[in-house]
């Protein structure tokens, strides 16, 4: 399994609690695709949300946040952290 990170844009003024609520629809279908949605972050000034996950594939990743209604503009292997 890979780790991602992927990025959201356009999503200015996004609150903790719709953050949650985005987080949890991932969450609720992850294992349909063998994702694991890990953490999420956003920036509401900047409208950019990004999330870590690991998951076989970036496409399976991508068809979790398309299918919860929230699409990636990027997503990007991480294959090195600590």
């Amino acid at each position: 399994m890979t780790k991602f990170i992927d990025v959201h844009r356009g999503m200015v003024g996004i609150t903790s609690e719709q953050l949650e609520q985005a987080h949890s629809a991932d969450v609720a279908i992850q294992d349909e695709e063998g994702v694991t949605f890990e953490h999420a972050w956003a920036d509401p000034e900047d409208g950019v949300v990004y999330c870590l996950s690991e998951a076989p594939t970036a496409d399976a990743v991508l068809r979790i946040h398309e299918r919860s209604g929230h699409p990636a503009n990027e997503i990007h292997p991480v294959p090195l952290f600590i």
